[in-house]
């Protein structure tokens, strides 16, 4: 074995070790820290080797109630770079492994090593122990929809600018859990149509349509925010049925902001 002290931060060893990989990468047991880099550094390489996540059930879902992460795994699932089964058992540290080489992340704190092995029958074992582990594993499905078809259809379904006002909330936040720490994607969605003038109808069957959370939980969503004094609604007229509800804004301080502000307005409204 030998170390290799690859960066001083987890990205940049992920990094070194996906560039340097020719072929497929298998991840074993990663921590949901190592989960969110790994899906950062992906998403921001031009030539992505096939990834295959082994990982704990816990730390996929707890990772992937990140509408950013999330979003941005669906963009690398669809393109066929990234697929994850769940691991009931696996190494104490977090295994990047492929047909060249075996490399164990230890993270110090301050520095971030990995431990490199390139021996070929130490390597060879690995991989035949790993793929063997990946065919016996439970497939996890990801239904976020990607990034890339949210922007598409929110742009064709409520406007342009809707979508662009999105993309610009999520750049702000650093999270979209919900939690406190950041606005969750129904909250978003509410509040961009709200920014725009549409309808909740609209709003909320394009979130239904597409995956991100049924009509019945943008309803309650808005009702929340409407409580809280973020949205104002007025009755529409139609030719059949029920009038539908126009979102507005309902703060004053949410209309004056742009969108960076938008966001951390709206967070210190809901605390």
């Amino acid at each position: 074995m030998e170390t290799n002290l690859l960066g001083d931060r987890l990205p940049q060893v992920l990094r070194s070790a996906l560039g340097e990989s020719e072929g497929e990468v298998i991840v074993v047991a990663p921590t949901g820290g190592v989960i969110e880099s790994l899906i950062d550094v992906a998403t921001g390489m031009d030539d992505v080797p096939e990834i295959r996540l082994l990982a704990a059930d816990r730390e996929l879902k707890d990772v992937m109630d990140d509408f950013i992460v999330a979003s941005n795994a669906a963009v690398l699932v669809e393109a066929g770079d990234l697929a994850f089964r769940t691991l009931e058992e696996g190494p104490e540290n977090a295994l990047v492994v492929s047909e060249e080489r075996v490399i164990a992340l230890v993270d110090a704190g301050t520095q971030v090593a990995g431990i490199v092995s390139e021996d070929e029958d130490f390597v060879s074992a690995a991989v035949q122990r790993y793929e063997s582990d990946w065919e016996r594993a439970q497939e996890y499905s990801l239904r976020t929809p990607s990034i890339e078809r949210v922007s598409e259809t929110l742009s064709e379904d409520i406007g342009p600018a809707a979508e662009e006002d999105f993309a610009n909330i999520l750049e702000s936040l650093e999270t979209a859990r919900g939690d406190g720490d950041g606005l969750d994607e129904v909250t978003i969605s509410l509040l961009v149509a709200a920014k725009n003038e549409a309808l909740l109808y609209d709003i909320s069957k394009w979130g239904e349509d597409i995956g991100i959370a049924s009509k019945a939980t943008f309803s309650r969503t808005k009702t929340k925010l409407e409580d809280k004094g973020l949205l104002d609604t007025e009755k529409v007229p139609i030719d059949v049925g029920r009038p539908r509800l126009r979102l507005k804004l309902g703060d004053e301080r949410l209309e004056g902001a742009d969108n960076g502000d938008l966001a951390s307005v709206a967070q210190s409204l809901l605390a």
